[in-house]
């Protein structure tokens, strides 16, 4: 196994739950691109974009009530949730035990 690979396996996951249609989804899809480029933390997370109408399997799994919803999966658990996020300040806060 590469060292890329490990480092893909040993990275948490970030689940974005969110709809295509829905105007917040895409305004927090912007608020976390920023929270990950202004830190320089692009590889901090694997991120994984799930549509809450496409996959209603995770949406269940996850119990997202509300969405756009963000999870933190690490060392295979829910480490952190965020549900409908307001700004990069909710973001950052949410994510700053992984962020640089």
């Amino acid at each position: 196994m590469t060292s890329t690979e490990m480092r893909e396996l040993t990275r948490p996951r970030l689940l974005f739950f969110h709809s295509e249609t829905d105007g917040p989804s895409r305004r927090v899809d912007g608020f976390l691109a920023q929270v990950l480029q202004r830190r320089r933390n692009h590889e901090a997370f694997q991120v994984i974009r799930i549509d809450v109408h496409a996959r209603p399997d995770l949406v269940e799994r996850f119990r997202v009530s509300d969405y756009p919803a963000l999870c933190v999966i690490a060392d295979s658990r829910v480490q952190a949730r965020l549900d409908r996020p307001r700004g990069c300040r909710d973001i950052e806060a949410a994510l700053k035990p992984w962020l640089k």
